[in-house]
């Protein structure tokens, strides 16, 4: 289980270490082109859903506790970039199934 830290740690978020890889390359992409967007995931306290505004000036820090990095799934992750790039931003979901790539 990983960690992404928020705004310099104000805020934080548990999320699978494999999850988080994926969304570390959706992140690092949008962010190196400077377009900011929405991440919505669920409220770590279980209170509903939160929505981060993800841009440049916002710190970031992407913790992973396990000891091998995941094999990324490539349609996966351009199905987040996708999302991304909506008019709603980015919403935490799970792995398409049968999609999943064996690390």
């Amino acid at each position: 289980m990983g960690q992404l830290l928020y705004d310099a740690g104000s805020q934080s978020f548990d999320i699978d270490d494999r999850t988080l890889a994926h969304l570390r390359v959706v992140f690092m992409n949008k962010l190196r082109r400077s377009e900011p967007f929405l991440f919505h995931l669920p409220d770590p306290h279980g209170m509903g859903m939160r929505s981060l505004w993800i841009h440049p000036a916002v710190a970031l820090v992407f913790t992973f506790y396990g000891s091998r990095s995941p094999v990324l799934n490539r349609e996966w992750i351009d199905e987040l970039m996708t999302e991304a790039n909506g008019p709603n931003g980015l919403t935490l979901s799970p792995e398409p199934a049968g999609e999943r790539q064996n690390a």
